[in-house]
């Protein structure tokens, strides 16, 4: 998956002279919590988010503030052709909510955490009906591939396998999804050939 797929490309911007109240305005009439600054070429100059403006609320009552005053001057950014995990890594060890999207210099779209937890959703298959079932491989159980190939024999249509590494286990530990079905066949299935079977929902 590749950050353009996932991109908001109906960018909504400001200008760097625009007034505090002004860009709050914008963020207000669309719904959304960051804002581009680009100059009159298309060029990205800052980025300025709803937590920015709030800060300097009462502030800017009492003098003319500007979104120059208070945006990020050198934003974070990422090509529309690199890899959604990278955008994804940058905004989680960054704890910031979105990124802008930049091509030779010029603002092509937004990247935000709605938009990447979109992605993953659906690459996961959560949005369709679907059954699901945790495995665990203990030492001396069939390998991943073997459970792969015993679930298809069995008939179930995978959509995907995850493994579960933020479970501090020793031994790995898998999530297979797959296509809305009865379950109770390929527990026992998985149970008679030493495979441990965690969690299943139907």
């Amino acid at each position: 998956m590749i950050v353009r797929h996932w991109m908001t490309t109906r960018v909504v911007s400001t200008r760097k002279e625009a007034s505090v109240q002004e860009a709050m305005a914008v963020m207000k009439r669309h719904s959304i919590r960051h804002l581009p600054v680009l100059d009159s070429q298309g060029r990205l100059e800052g980025w300025v988010t709803d937590a920015d403006l709030r800060s300097v609320l009462i502030a800017s009552m009492l003098e003319d503030l500007t979104v120059q005053d208070v945006m990020v001057r050198s934003p974070h950014t990422v090509d529309p052709d690199e890899a959604l995990e990278r955008a994804a890594k940058l905004i989680l060890e960054k704890k910031i909510g979105g990124l802008p999207v930049v091509r030779d210099e010029k603002l092509v779209g937004v990247i935000t955490v709605i938009d990447i937890l979109s992605a993953f959703i659906t690459m996961l298959g959560l949005m369709e009906s679907s059954s699901r079932v945790d495995v665990k491989l203990a030492h001396g159980a069939p390998s991943l591939e073997s459970v792969t190939r015993l679930l298809e024999k069995n008939g179930a249509e995978i959509i995907s396998v995850c493994q579960l590494r933020q479970l501090q286990e020793a031994e790995p530990i898998y999530s297979f999804r797959f296509k809305k079905r009865e379950l109770e066949g390929i527990v026992q299935t998985l149970t008679k050939e030493g495979i441990q079977v965690l969690s299943a929902e139907a």
